[in-house]
């Protein structure tokens, strides 16, 4: 995932006098920088890049919108089968920044095709597993191979543009495609596994990627001139890296699921993970020409644009996480949901589109401001939930939501995007670290924290809930006895019926401190976007001011 990864390709012009760089034979090259493309083709290269996002998309989100469906099908729990996540997101979290650096090397038409080519072969295997553990195998290399498409996601959509407006309303359109592949997973899902099971669902996904086989030698890209950019001390630094990130994101995918302090590997993965990014920082440091340039890294603009993405990536799991396990929690299926989600999927486009035109104009700064407000009202919408809201009940705020989050990342990204490649070719990876890290692993983070938030707040709300029911009470007597008479007709022993009555009772307890619980969430969620909303209006006031020096920075612009 990798918008930082297209400055090589879309960004940095030509040199004069270089050796024209290798395209696939068979099929025209795309025109020239600076040259326009004819207008037949734009829509071509656009929509090959949705498909791109959608196959790499759908792999990862299939199998979370579809999780509790599957224990059968493994023979797994629900936790257990969260080990596939987990083996996905572990190389995932930091192949983009190898990949950055392998394509400079040895070319964009090789990278492309060998992408293509792997992906493809993993989505064959998905086909080919047996059990949970050969999944999880199988899941990691499909990790590995669906980072190269969603490089050629961004690199597609971008291509079609003029140099102008790659950073504005190329960006837009392409972060906007990211947020298609969940709701659409969660559409295709019920008549995919009605079909066919675990099998229908990666069926799906590899037909997709033998449709986008074609397009990559049908539409080749602007390659860039290739150089020798990989070091040897790099591959050291890159291993420590993904061992750091990958350790770091099977922490916060399990961590809340196994419980923090009660599964000692817990803690040795995170030991692993903190060692690694501690010896790979004590390598780069003394470098002349480092893999990842820290002190840059570090400066207050750097950390002030990973904060901004980091609360984009808290405030949007309303929707990713929060809400999609509250309709878990109610027991709604995803052929219930799939209205709600064809609403998310056309407010993204919406909130994309609104995003990509405010990109063209000098009211860029708005954005922020609308997308915070959005999905603050949305969040305090949903926190007045209760044990009857359905789906239709949730069709604005949902929207809200959806709308904000398309509206959120395309400025931050354009001006982080357009530093870095001030700074040279070379600080490409430096802001590509904070991308992947905010992104990545920031929205694991993000999904942990809360759910690990709702599971205390259920312990604390049905604690309280309990200590009002007293069988004394005649209205808790009135309702164990209606349960108890459900059972009446199997059922001949009384203190047996009084059980039953009672395991009824407790499953409604635990029901309704869920929903408050969740309640408690969307609050969080709706005063973190109050509270940056807050901040982003008094930043924005200050660089108003004459004496605030703003522009001196010679790091990320202090827009957001």
């Amino acid at each position: 995932m990798s918008l930082a990864q297209t400055a090589n390709d879309n960004v940095a012009p030509r040199p004069a006098g270089e050796a024209k760089p290798d395209t696939q034979p068979m099929s025209s090259p795309p025109p020239a920088a600076g040259v326009p493309m004819p207008a037949w083709k734009m829509p071509l290269y656009m929509t090959a890049s949705v498909l791109l996002f959608l196959t790499q998309g759908l792999g990862m989100n299939l199998l979370t919108a579809n999780i509790y469906q599957l224990q059968g099908s493994f023979s797994a729990t629900t936790t257990e089968l969260s080990w596939l996540s987990a083996a996905y997101m572990a190389p995932y979290a930091s192949m983009s920044i190898a990949l950055f650096k392998i394509r400079s090397q040895y070319g964009l038409r090789r990278f492309a095709e060998l992408g293509i080519i792997c992906f493809v072969a993993a989505a064959v295997l998905n086909l080919l597993i047996t059990d949970l553990h050969s999944a999880i195998v199988v899941r990691t290399l499909s990790g590995m191979a669906a980072a190269p498409l969603s490089t050629l996601g961004f690199l597609y959509m971008l291509e079609p543009f003029p140099q102008e407006k790659k950073l504005s309303l190329g960006i837009s359109l392409a972060l906007m495609c990211t947020l298609f592949a969940s709701p659409v997973a969660r559409i295709v899902s019920p008549s995919l596994l009605h079909f066919g099971g675990y099998q229908a669902l990666y069926m799906f996904e590899m037909g997709l990627a033998l449709v986008a086989f074609p397009i990559i030698y049908l539409l080749p890209l602007t390659a860039p001139p290739r150089a020798n950019v990989i070091q040897r001390q790099d591959i050291v630094s890159y291993l420590l890296l993904a061992v750091g990130f990958g350790c770091l994101a099977v922490v916060l995918t399990l961590g809340r699921l196994y419980w923090w302090f009660e599964a000692p590997w817990i803690g040795v993965l995170l030991a692993v993970s903190v060692g690694s990014l501690a010896l790979m920082l004590a390598m780069e440091l003394p470098r002349a020409s480092p893999l990842i340039d820290f002190r840059w890294l570090f400066t207050g603009a750097n950390m002030r644009m990973a904060g901004v993405l980091l609360l984009f990536r808290f405030v949007s799991s309303e929707q990713s996480s929060t809400a999609a396990n509250f309709y878990q929690q109610l027991g709604l299926l995803n052929d219930q949901t799939v209205t709600l989600y064809a609403i998310i999927l056309l407010a993204s486009l919406v909130g994309g589109l609104f995003c990509a035109f405010l990109m063209t104009t000098r009211y860029v700064e708005t954005a922020h401001v609308l997308a915070l407000a959005l999905i603050a009202a949305g969040a305090f919408m949903d926190s007045q939930s209760t044990s009857l809201t359905r789906p239709p009940q949730m069709y604005l705020t949902q929207a809200m939501v959806a709308a904000g989050a398309a509206m959120f990342l395309p400025p931050v990204m354009a001006n982080g995007f357009k530093a870095a490649i001030s700074r040279g070719v070379q600080y490409i990876v430096n802001f590509l670290v904070i991308f992947v890290f905010t992104q990545s692993i920031g929205s694991l983070f993000a999904s942990a924290m809360l759910g690990t938030f709702v599971t205390i707040r259920e312990k604390f709300h049905s604690n309280v809930l309990v200590e009002h029911i007293l069988l004394q009470d005649p209205i808790v007597a009135q309702r164990i006895s209606q349960m108890s008479a459900a059972y009446g007709k199997v059922l001949g022993d009384k203190t047996l019926l009084n059980a039953e009555a009672l395991m009824l009772l407790a499953q409604q307890v635990s029901r309704e401190a869920y929903i408050l619980a969740y309640n408690d969430t969307f609050l969080v969620i709706g005063y973190s976007s109050v509270f940056g909303l807050i901040v982003i209006l008094l930043h924005q006031a200050w660089r108003r001011l004459p004496w605030s020096g703003t522009g001196q920075s010679d790091a990320i612009p202090a827009q957001s």
